[in-house]
């Protein structure tokens, strides 16, 4: 299936949901996943890193999930700050019934899910968490992030988990000559984490 699929409005391929266990070292709980919706059948290897290494969100705020597929990643935050909001954004349908019901079951009942387009234009966010749509295209990419990194609150921050071989270092770079500052915060596995902060 070609990647494009998981970035449109809704997925050509017909659903065939599969459940997974996610079991990390603070919390664990059960996710649906789907065809044409990205990592079916398995936490991929990118996501595991950010949510075992990622520096921990602060207890309370509002948080960002770009692109949250599934939404493994909207649900870990909302199970380990459970007085914070955290707000799951994805083009894709399929995807954002998903989030919404992997939320549900998981027992979170401070995930909102949105299209992109219907995020309220004066929210600002305390984290954001993202593993990218790297292979939409490096315009798309610098689009999509000129989008949502300048609505870091200030003293907030963003954590991005980047393939090495996918251009983690040149992405770093280009963040840098945006005027954000970047730390590479973990090498492993092929990735790289990358901790976004405001100047």
């Amino acid at each position: 299936m070609s990647d494009s699929q998981y970035f449109r409005e809704r997925p050509e391929v017909p659903s065939a949901p599969v459940d997974i266990d996610v079991s990390l070292p603070d919390v664990a709980f059960s996710l649906r996943t789907d065809r044409g919706v990205f990592a079916r059948g398995a936490l991929d290897t990118g996501t595991k890193l950010l949510l075992t290494e990622a520096p921990p969100p602060p207890s309370t705020g509002t948080f960002l999930d770009i692109g949250s597929g599934s939404g493994p990643i909207a649900v870990t935050l909302a199970l380990r700050a459970p007085d914070a909001t955290v707000w799951a954004i994805d083009p894709n349908e399929r995807a954002r019934e998903l989030t919404r019901d992997n939320a549900i079951r998981a027992g979170c009942s401070n995930v909102f899910v949105s299209h992109p387009d219907q995020v309220p234009a004066d929210l600002t966010f305390n984290v954001i968490w993202s593993n990218p749509p790297i292979r939409i295209g490096k315009a798309a990419l610098h689009e999509l992030l000129l989008r949502w990194l300048p609505r870091l609150a200030q003293g907030g921050s963003a954590v991005l988990v980047v393939q090495k071989h996918l251009g983690a270092d040149s992405l770093a770079k280009w963040i840098v000559d945006q005027g954000w500052q970047v730390e590479r915060y973990r090498s492993r596995a092929g990735f790289r984490l990358l901790v976004v902060t405001s100047p």
